[in-house]
């Protein structure tokens, strides 16, 4: 699969996961994939600098909650791996200090804040006093976090193929697939999974405006895999499930609340809404690190709100006026009622997702 985000250890090799022998990590550097430049070139960013790390994730270059949370753990990690403290107090300032400025590259997705936090733990609740075995212990929770999103999204891959029959066509909005994530992805995992079970699936990635994720990073994955994918605008979503060539919505999440409200890129509402009316099952793809079980229900979800250029200018050139406001939310909201389930690395949640969601939350608990 692609390697979106990875880490580059001292040796300069590439690691998805502890190697098994025990060999020095540090000093080591954050690998992503730059997706500002898919489709039209592919290039990777090595760097353990942490503005640079802020910005990456800021502007997009790494996206997708899964791999956002992966690549701040990592990042987090390498910034810290070069730092000169000399003692244990000292080297947890610097850490929560970086965490804290990564921790405000964007507001939405919970799996950023998730991951810095256990890392921070991690570190926090060790017993260990010399700085460069505190260095090595946070490079190994960072790769343990990656090893568990590739683990999960795997998993949600095996759950959600029982959803998928053979010749069907599956709505997808935004990406929400390996380039989101560790490995297969979320929305895009049982994908995955039905082409390696030989079924002919037909994907319709919508383009996904304001930054055309859909069109720029599902479709290039998926053609990248020799999954059959059909790219239409995103007004073009209700004629197509009209014309019966929709037979199953599965879209990711960045951040889904206690009752079952989830948070996703702008235009998932709409395309639930249309699920709905149409009589077509609407799926939503998340690992249990997405789940924010803190927040009651959608209301409250933070929604950023992005650069007002994103809608002025569209490849290079100005098509709106300048004296025309601009309103930018880079999620909504979809209300539980609109979704039909949620596909977790654990089996399908079903309504009522107050409960559901709360005894899936409760088992994964037990597993610490």
């Amino acid at each position: 699969m692609i390697d979106t985000v990875r880490w580059v250890d001292s040796k300069k090799q590439i690691l998805s996961s502890a190697p098994d022998k025990t060999r020095s990590l540090i000093p080591g550097k954050l690998r992503i994939i730059d997706q500002r430049l898919l489709p039209e070139k592919l290039e990777y960013i090595e760097t353990d600098e942490l503005e640079t790390i802020f910005e990456l994730i800021k502007t997009l270059a790494v996206r997708g909650a899964p791999a956002i949370g992966c690549a701040a753990a990592l990042g987090l990690a390498a910034v810290c791996g070069k730092s000169g403290a000399k003692t244990r107090n000292a080297f947890i300032g610097e850490l929560r200090s970086s965490a804290e400025r990564l921790s405000a590259s964007r507001p939405t997705a919970v799996n950023l804040f998730w991951a810095l936090e256990i890392c921070k733990i991690k570190i926090e609740v060790s017993e260990e006093s010399d700085v460069e075995k505190l260095k090595t212990l946070l490079v190994l929770e960072a790769l343990s976090i990656l090893r568990e999103d590739i683990a999960m999204c795997r998993s949600i891959g095996e759950k959600g193929l029982a959803l998928l029959e053979d010749g069907k066509g599956v709505l997808t909005h935004c990406n929400a697939g390996a380039l989101a994530a560790g490995d297969f992805g979320t929305a895009l995992a049982p994908i995955y999974a039905a082409r390696e079970k030989g079924l002919n699936i037909t994907v319709y990635s919508d383009e996904t405006r304001p930054l055309l994720q859909g069109a720029r990073l599902t479709a290039w994955e998926l053609q990248r895999a020799g999954v059959k994918v059909v790219t239409i605008c995103d007004n073009m979503s209700a004629q197509v499930m009209r014309e019966g060539k929709i037979n199953i919505v599965i879209v990711g999440a960045d951040r889904i609340a206690a009752n079952g409200d989830i948070a996703n890129k702008i235009g998932t509402y709409g395309v639930a809404i249309l699920a709905k009316h149409h009589n077509i099952p609407f799926y939503v793809a998340a690992p249990y690190s997405t789940i924010d079980i803190s927040i009651a229900d959608g209301s409250g979800i933070p929604i950023e709100q992005r650069l007002s250029e994103e809608i002025r200018i569209f490849n290079g050139k100005k098509i709106v006026p300048d004296n025309v406001e601009i309103y930018n939310p880079a999620f909504d909201v979809t209300p539980a009622g609109l979704i039909t389930g949620i596909i977790t690395e654990r089996g399908i949640l079903k309504p009522p997702y107050t409960a559901s969601i709360k005894n899936f939350m409760k088992e994964k608990i037990k597993d610490f």
